[in-house]
């Protein structure tokens, strides 16, 4: 039964429990961040800086990060993101409290929203850390034949915390002041690290010093010589890329196209976290059933499917049904994909590996971000505001319209 994991596994229990307290958090800033972006500049462009400046460092430093999660206690490292996210979350807190009148005048310079790009940044930084090591961590947790009902039900979590409560209660704490986010976000970094203290790992093998190029290139050579996961690293790049081109533009979408307000953009997420949720419960399911291969090609015809209705109509129920689909796509290969890592990569290589992977897969982010807000932003003039701001999740299907053929044809794990 899926509860037995959390009622017999101690470390598992309290993994499962930070992860969902800072998912909590995460769910209020994935609001609160950009719509304070919004409350400093109207540019399509500066906003996308926010957006690309937190996830730059997935392409700057997965590599090193896995060297570090493969020669360190991944608990501490655990431990110090959390502290070192709580103490920039602050940053932001002092950064809005600080300013006198928001939203800021149309003339009033760059300066407030690069300041928040530079703490979005180093926020990235640690989550890079931090994530590394929480996925390397859970085979040295629960058995490896667990593995998918663990990240299932770890993901489906941390989906109604992040995407059902987060969201809407971003917006009711934006409506009464667009500080009191960001120092929620702080708490549950903080409560987050207090439950990685009590996690007690068995005994493991000593770690060898690793030096930096020789490891990573090990790392390099085991995922050149294993093509099945070095071509998925290579989908999930242009998978990442559209999906936080389509997320950064969204807020956007929602204020402009759709009219929403803070809150109902909040619970307008509030589809996502129902399809993910659904996807992360019912994904092992669904695995056993049609096999990876299949389950693979599910998903990225959800993402086509996701990004056409958003470039085709301007209707917030049809929004809703895109996100429901992407989320639950999102969940079901995530499930595949990252067991499928934890089971067939080395533990002594598993921080490695995952990093080159994650160079790939997640790297490909700031560059989508970017690229859709330059989008918008050069063809605004020409198109119209409007017509501009769908036109990311067109080119966006086009892609994944490529990716659903290219893996009908490579994809071969049954």
């Amino acid at each position: 039964m899926p509860h037995i994991l959390l009622k017999s596994n101690r470390n598992y229990r309290l993994i499962f429990s930070a992860s969902a307290v800072s998912n909590l958090g995460d769910g209020v800033s994935s609001v609160a961040l950009p719509w304070l972006a919004t409350l400093l500049t109207r540019d399509p462009l500066l906003i996308a800086t926010v957006a690309t400046a937190q996830r730059l460092p997935w392409f700057l430093f997965a590599l090193p990060a896995g060297v570090w999660t493969d020669r360190a206690d991944r608990r501490q490292l655990m431990l110090r993101a959390d502290i070192v996210r709580l103490a920039l979350t602050l940053c932001i807190v002092g950064m809005v409290l600080s300013t006198t009148a928001l939203p800021l005048p149309e003339d009033s310079g760059p300066g407030m929203i690069l300041t928040l790009a530079a703490l979005s940044f180093l926020l990235g930084s640690a989550e890079v850390i931090r994530d590394n090591a929480a996925q390397t961590v859970l085979p040295s947790v629960v058995a490896h034949d667990d593995l998918e009902r663990a990240n299932g039900q770890m993901w489906s979590a941390e989906q109604v915390a992040s995407q059902f409560i987060g969201p809407p209660l971003a917006g009711v704490l934006i409506a009464a002041g667009i500080a009191l986010p960001f120092g929620l976000d702080a708490a549950t970094f903080a409560l987050s690290a207090g439950l990685i203290c009590l996690v007690a790992l068995p005994p493991s093998r000593p770690r060898t010093v690793l030096r930096l190029w020789p490891a990573l290139l090990e790392g390099l050579g085991w995922m050149r010589r294993n093509r099945d996961i070095l071509r998925l690293a290579l989908m999930l790049a242009a998978i990442n890329a559209v999906f936080i081109g389509a997320m950064t533009i969204l807020v956007l979408y929602a204020q402009e196209v759709l009219g929403l307000s803070a809150a109902g953009y909040g619970l307008l997420l509030t589809c996502g976290a129902a399809g993910g949720v659904l996807g992360g419960l019912t994904a092992p399911m669904i695995i056993r059933r049609i096999g990876i291969r299949a389950s693979l090609l599910l998903a990225l015809f959800a993402f086509m499917l996701l990004q056409l209705l958003l470039g085709l109509f301007s209707s917030v129920a049809v929004t809703g049904i895109a996100l429901f689909l992407e989320a639950a796509g999102g969940m079901l290969w995530n499930v595949v994909t990252v067991s499928y890592r934890q089971r067939r990569i080395p533990d002594a290589l598993l921080g490695r590996v995952n990093s080159v992977y994650r160079f790939f897969g997640w790297g490909a982010m700031p560059f989508g971000a970017l690229g859709a807000g330059a989008l918008v932003a050069a063809l605004e003039p020409g198109l119209g505001r409007i017509a501009a701001l769908h036109t990311p999740y067109l080119v966006a299907a086009a892609i994944c319209f490529l990716l659903l053929f290219y893996g009908s044809l490579k994809l071969r794990f049954d």
